[in-house]
């Protein structure tokens, strides 16, 4: 069994890949570039969700409080009738994504903090590589990519961006998993 405080340098130097890489796969390669598109008539919709001054947060709609009334004829209309979609509406980037950006990297921090409890949990110190690159990188894996087909299942987000996604949180993954079994303590 390894510590958790042993481990503070593969945790830090992994979410410092993941940081990087995701950068790199989100500034530099045309990977994700289709993943968002304009809504039609922009300015009319954005003209019309400023004049219900809709607060920030996450929308359906059409929304049914409860499955009572989700079952009743209005609603069947109004599903039918059509758009039905979610709507979030985020706080302006006016400041710039320095906030996303932070909450992002510790973000990776906790995903390679529990990759390398688990690890830890189940290896000694000392561990070959490949042991230590399978189990951080199998938790890592987890974290990283089940999220985005939720949305996909859920939200009718395309399955081709949570394909992407996905991917990118396999490389994610693999990279943590390499971290940690350059960095494993020894005995």
């Amino acid at each position: 069994m390894v510590e958790l405080s042993a481990l503070w340098l593969p945790i830090l130097v992994s979410a410092i890949a993941v940081f990087l890489i995701s950068s790199v796969i989100h500034m530099a390669t045309p990977m994700h570039k289709g993943d968002q598109s304009a809504i039609p008539n922009e300015d009319a919709v954005l003209d019309a969700v400023r004049a219900a001054k809709v607060p920030g947060g996450h929308f359906r709609f059409p929304f049914a409080a409860s499955m009572a009334e989700l079952g009743s004829d209005e609603m069947k209309a109004k599903l039918e009738r059509g758009p039905v979609g979610y709507l979030t509406i985020a706080p302006s980037h006016a400041n710039g994504m320095g906030k996303a950006l932070l909450t992002w990297f510790l973000y990776s921090i906790a995903i390679s903090t529990v990759a390398g409890y688990v690890a830890g949990i189940a290896l000694a110190p000392g561990a070959p590589f490949e042991p230590v690159l399978r189990i951080t990188s199998a938790i890592a894996l987890l974290a990283y990519c089940t999220a985005t087909f939720h949305e996909s299942i859920w939200k009718g987000v395309s399955w081709g961006v949570a394909f992407r996604f996905a991917i990118d949180g396999a490389i994610y993954a693999i990279a943590t998993g390499a971290v940690f079994g350059w960095l494993w303590p020894g005995v």
